[in-house]
């Protein structure tokens, strides 16, 4: 599912591909709610499908929002 510049996912607007892997693919996008920029990780469908893979996406999300919680506010 590659996404182009200026696709809208619910408030976030796609800017540019970040890359892909066997997880999803990675865009940088701008959340038009709070103005920032953010990553967003589109999976495919055999990962969205499979219970493990989704679990294992989201402890990676989370020990990311974590981190960027850290680096926010120390």
């Amino acid at each position: 599912m590659a996404l182009t510049p200026g696709t809208t996912l619910g408030p976030y607007e796609i800017l540019s591909a970040i890359g892909a892997g066997g997880m999803g693919e990675v865009y940088k996008a701008r959340d038009t709610r709070l103005d920032r920029t953010v990553a967003i990780k589109v999976l495919p469908e055999h990962v969205a499908s499979d219970p493990d893979l989704k679990q294992r996406f989201e402890r990676e999300a989370k020990t990311v929002a974590a981190e960027e919680l850290r680096i926010t506010h120390d």
